[in-house]
């Protein structure tokens, strides 16, 4: 689980920092920003897809692991189904992300820049932390104690549930 939480720590991180560069670069004209300024009907289908891409992408991205079939492939292949969808949902937010940044450039065109914020916000729902993998995947590293149960149980209390002197 661990190896996987890190791939998927990577495929989150990395599409980041390549925008990071990409602004980089453009606020510091190495890249030529503006460069197809002059084609609006361009710019305008451009804007249309991206749109399009971006506000189906985003509710779909968010809710895939709520879907049957991708439950269905949790426990079919476990791990395997994790890094599979984990990625597919990763990419479903991150390559808009840097195709709107790449165009934000080309026609400076703030719809652009907003749709790219927008989905680098909405990759803050899905960062792949281990609790979240475990959670959403129903799959778990815990080792079961010796009388057969997940040393932590129900609301993650390693007394079996009952509140410790500092819980109510």
């Amino acid at each position: 689980m661990q190896l996987i939480q890190r791939k998927l720590l990577l495929q989150f991180w990395l599409p980041i920092v390549i925008c990071l560069v990409l602004i980089v670069l453009y606020e510091n004209e190495v890249l030529e920003p503006a460069v197809w300024q002059g084609f609006k009907v361009n710019e305008y289908y451009a804007a249309i897809v991206m749109e399009l891409v971006t506000i189906c992408l985003i509710p779909l991205s968010l809710r895939l692991f709520k879907f049957g079939f991708v439950k269905r492939s949790f426990t079919a292949n476990g791990p395997d189904a994790l890094l599979r969808w984990g990625t597919v949902r990763m990419d479903m937010l991150t390559v808009p992300m840097m195709v709107n940044t790449f165009l934000y450039y080309q026609f400076m065109n703030v719809a652009f820049g907003y749709m790219g914020i927008i989905l680098l916000l909405c990759m803050m729902f899905v960062y792949p932390s281990r609790r979240r993998c475990e959670d959403e995947s129903g799959l778990s590293d815990s080792k079961p104690t010796k009388d057969g149960n997940s040393p932590t149980k129900g609301n993650g209390n390693p007394t079996g549930g009952k509140p410790t002197a500092g819980q109510k």
